[in-house]
C-alpha cells in the first residue's frame, strides 16, 4: 500500500526460490482486479511451483474461488493480524519498502518500473538460500521440474 492507502502494488513470491513478481495495480484493489492480475502474473510460474497462495484478510481476495477455478491455485488465508504465518511476504515486503516507500503514490511508478524493481530483488543474494540469488534457484527449480 502507498501513501494513505490510496494506491497499490501486488506482491507474489513464490516461497521456495524466493522469486519476487510484482502485479501493477494502478487504479484499484478491487477484488476482480487484484484475482484477474494476480491469475495473469502467477500463471507464468511452472505448475509445480503454482500450488498455493497465501494471503491476509483483505477484501480484495474475495473472489477467491473463482480464482482457484481458473488458475488451479488453491488459496489458503492467514488468522487475522498474524503476520507470522507469511513470514517470507512479509521480508519481501520489508524489502520491497527500500524500492517503494510507503510515502510515496505507488500508482505512478509503471508495470515496466515494477519488473525492474523485482529483478533487483531477483539479483540479490539471499542467505536462505545458501547466498544464490532468487532467480538461480528459481532456474534450479524449473530445470529439476521439467
Amino acid at each position: 500500500m502507498g501513501k494513505n492507502n490510496r494506491s497499490q502494488v501486488g506482491v507474489l513470491v513464490e516461497r521456495t526460490t524466493r522469486l519476487v513478481m510484482l502485479i501493477h495495480l494502478p487504479d484499484d484493489r478491487r477484488a476482480e482486479t487484484v484475482r484477474d492480475a494476480i491469475a495473469a502474473k502467477i500463471t507464468k510460474l511452472p505448475e509445480a511451483l503454482r500450488r498455493s497462495l497465501t494471503w491476509d484478510q483483505g477484501k480484495e481476495m474475495a473472489r477467491h474461488h473463482s480464482f482457484t477455478v481458473a488458475t488451479g491455485v488453491q488459496v489458503y488465508f492467514c488468522d487475522p493480524h498474524s503476520p507470522w504465518q507469511r513470514g517470507t511476504a512479509e521480508n519481501t515486503n520489508g524489502l520491497l519498502r527500500q524500492y517503494l516507500p510507503r510515502s510515496e503514490d505507488l500508482s505512478r511508478y509503471s508495470a515496466e518500473h515494477l519488473d525492474r524493481v523485482a529483478e533487483s530483488l531477483n539479483t540479490r543474494p539471499r542467505q536462505t538460500l545458501g547466498w544464490l540469488f532468487p532467480s538461480e534457484a528459481y532456474a534450479a527449480a524449473v530445470a529439476t521440474t521439467g
